[in-house]
Order: structure tokens, then C-alpha cells, then sequence
């Protein structure tokens, strides 16, 4: 589904806060230990459309609302908004 950057996701604050971490020297490790490209799907509700997609590219420490451009991820993960922000703040186990 085609991605809309108008819609405002609870997500959006989350993806805001990884940006700021990888951008720290705390980040290296992780980045040096996993080395991955995530491409995660946000949909506001379990109906797919207004879909945002990010990518959290630990191989170069970047995340950036869009498509991965550089080949194809490691891994794709789709979830609704809500869910989302239940497994990255610790109240759901994926």
C-alpha cells in the first residue's frame, strides 16, 4: 500500500526517539552487534491504508520514514499503530 506522510501515528514518537539514539556513541555497539536493515509497516488500524514505512538501518546507525533503497531488508514487520507502540514500550511480547 502506498505510504501517506500526513498521517499522524503514535509510532512517529518512537521512531523520533531511535533516530536520536543511533546518532549517539551509545548506539556503536548495537549497530556493530546486529547489523541489520528493519523496514517496519505501521497501519493506523488492522484495515491496511494510510500505511507509514520506516526503515531502522543498523548497518549504517540511520532511521528514516520511506522504503529501504538499497536492495531489499533483512527483515519486514507489519503492525497496526497500536500494537507497535505495545512492543516497543515493553507491554506486549512480539
Amino acid at each position: 500500500m502506498a505510504e501517506n506522510s500526513t498521517t499522524q501515528l503514535k509510532s512517529d514518537a518512537i521512531f523520533d526517539q531511535m533516530k536520536l539514539h543511533l546518532s549517539t556513541d551509545d548506539s556503536k555497539e548495537l549497530i556493530k552487534k546486529i547489523g541489520l536493515v528493519y523496514q517496519i509497516n505501521i497501519v493506523p488500524k488492522k484495515i491496511r491504508f494510510s500505511e507509514k514505512v520506516y526503515v531502522v538501518d543498523l548497518k549504517k546507525g540511520k532511521t528514516k520514514e520511506g522504503s529501504y533503497e538499497d536492495g531489499k531488508p533483512d527483515a519486514t514487520f507489519l503492525f497496526t499503530d497500536a500494537d507497535f507502540v505495545k512492543i516497543a514500550t515493553e507491554k506486549m511480547n512480539p
